[in-house]
């Protein structure tokens, strides 16, 4: 397949754009619509984790994943089925994105210059003075609610906004031999949105000083808050206005016949439910199995990542500095993504779904225990580490742990999420609507709430994160090979799909040549001697 690419479009162009010119009508808004979406996650992705880590600690990360973002997640997909039923896909798009942007509005303007007036401080410190130490994070959670409800609505952008929306009309409006070379694309412009959001998040930024030419803002980090904010809306704005552009232009033009008939199935009324979402899961291994990928990935990523916050929070007590950190290392992530992606598309070509989805898991197994095994041999190491490097060991750790957050993430930009979507292609409509409704809208809430639910009991029991890693090692390895496992089995159930629908494809073309001989005139028979 990637000897077909490379004669198709030349040995340079299969790399940057394999794309035929009929089809940049469709790919180029789409392109733009994930830059601008994912361009939002990357500058909400590391403002939460600012605001929260560094006025509550990184303890209660896994708290508010299962008090907070697990049930908002399940009340917005039952949100999203229920407007699903009574409105077309394209107002769903813009009433969903609309209400995340105007709470967006909300707390940069109205809810965090007011944060101590509202929020429960005296409450807050009474119930930790009379609750033991394995309950700091629920209180705080509590303590800081508007930080909560802010961090669980710009996480939950990823899960409705990109995933849910996005990617449910990306897997509509493509075929699979399309999506081998748009989804490589797509992660492109993925890791394109991380590398210029995170410098131009760290360009606006005051750096945590007050600038008074400024109208708005008490302090330097809630000025930069609102700048950034507002980026925010006018982005997620643009994404209607192209949404728009492309149903008026795209989708309803009768000169793409395959768009046309997608987007009346995009526009009809699908009558969805919670109920009727998971019974597509319940009822089909090959769902089952893209739950289970999913599942997998967001619980070993948070509980990686909780305790590398932890140690970060310790060496960036600052929101300013902290988000300056989280920017740098975006850029760092689009980067290698990017140099990934570029190949994705060969890689799946040339040696298959399979192989090309278990590399996400290998680097993961391979960073996490690395991380670890650094950060339980840290204190020994002191005294050779400020030896040779001249730094901390929390420095050290701070380091390491950044560069396996920024592998495993590029690995999930790159290639994760690209066979993700593929997987879904060969799927009927009602299958890959529900269920991806399911999967993507609180399946990967329950891979992240599982890791919140166990970094909860391993600090109730040792009151430290730190105490609890060689546990929370352990979980992960058994984890990871679980997955491999998943994807194993995914990949020949996706074989077979695949091969099926080529088979009926094929006997509908020669069904087609049959009748269009039939129905020949008598006047363009042949003559017989």
């Amino acid at each position: 397949m990637s000897h077909s690419l490379t004669e198709e479009f030349g040995s340079i162009r299969s790399f940057i754009w394999p794309i035929h010119r009929h089809e940049q009508r469709k790919l180029v808004p789409m392109l733009l619509m994930l830059f601008l979406i994912c361009f939002n996650y990357s500058i909400l992705r590391n403002m939460k984790d600012a605001v929260v880590v560094t006025a509550s600690g990184a303890a209660v990360i896994p708290f508010i994943k299962f008090w907070a973002l697990l049930p908002t997640a399940v009340l917005l997909t039952y949100v999203f089925a229920r407007l699903t039923n009574r409105f077309s896909q394209e107002r769903v798009v813009y009433i969903i994105i609309s209400g995340f942007l105007i709470f967006y509005a909300l707390f940069a303007f109205v809810l965090y210059p007011l944060k101590d007036y509202i929020h429960p401080h005296a409450l807050a410190e009474s119930l930790e003075e009379a609750s033991p130490d394995g309950f700091y994070g629920f209180i705080e959670m509590c303590r800081y609610w508007s930080f909560t409800v802010f961090y669980v609505l710009a996480e939950l952008w990823s899960s409705i906004v990109m995933t849910v929306l996005f990617w449910g009309i990306a897997n509509e409006i493509t075929k699979i031999g399309e999506a081998r070379r748009f989804y490589a694309m797509f992660s492109i412009a993925l890791n394109l949105a991380g590398i210029i959001a995170g410098q131009a998040a760290n360009y606006f930024s005051t750096g945590g000083t007050f600038n008074p030419n400024l109208p708005f803002g008490k302090t330097g980090w809630e000025q930069t808050m609102m700048i950034l904010i507002s980026g925010v809306i006018f982005s997620g704005i643009l994404v209607m206005v192209i949404f728009r552009w492309m149903n008026q232009n795209v989708l309803n033009d009768p000169k793409f016949e395959e768009l046309h008939s997608s987007g009346r199935g995009m526009k009809k009324k699908q009558k969805l439910s919670i109920r009727e979402s998971f019974s597509y899961l319940s009822g089909s291994k090959y769902l089952i199995c893209i739950a289970i990928v999913v599942v997998a990935y967001n619980l070993v990523i948070n509980l990686v990542e909780v305790v590398w916050k932890d140690q970060l929070s310790m060496q960036y007590p600052s929101p300013s500095d902290y988000n300056a950190y989280m920017n740098n290392l975006t850029t760092a992530i689009g980067i290698v993504s990017t140099c990934t992606a570029l190949f994705m598309a060969r890689m799946i070509s040339r040696y298959g779904w399979t192989a090309t989805a278990m590399i996400t898991p290998v680097i993961l197994f391979i960073t996490s225990i690395g991380f670890f095994i650094f950060m339980f041999f840290q204190d020994s190491l002191s005294g050779f580490v400020f030896t040779l490097f001249g730094t901390t060991p929390l420095a050290l750790v701070v380091f390491f742990g950044g560069a396996q957050n920024c592998l495993s993430k590029a690995a999930k930009y790159s290639v994760f999420d690209a066979t993700k979507e593929i997987a879904f292609i060969p799927l009927e409509h009602d299958a890959k609507l529900k269920g991806k409704a399911a999967i993507d809208g609180v399946g990967s809430r329950f891979g992240k709430s599982g890791g919140a639910l166990i970094h909860q009991g391993f600090y109730v029991l040792f009151g430290s994160l730190t105490l609890s890693s060689p546990f929370i090692a352990a979980i992960l390895v058994g984890v990871i090979f679980f997955w491999m496992y998943a994807v194993r089995s995914l990949g020949l159930q996706f074989k077979e799909l695949v091969t099926l629908q080529k088979k009926q494809n094929s006997k509908e073309v020669s069904k087609e040549h049959e009748e269009e001989a039939v129905s020949l005139p008598s006047e363009e028979q042949p003559a017989t001697a």
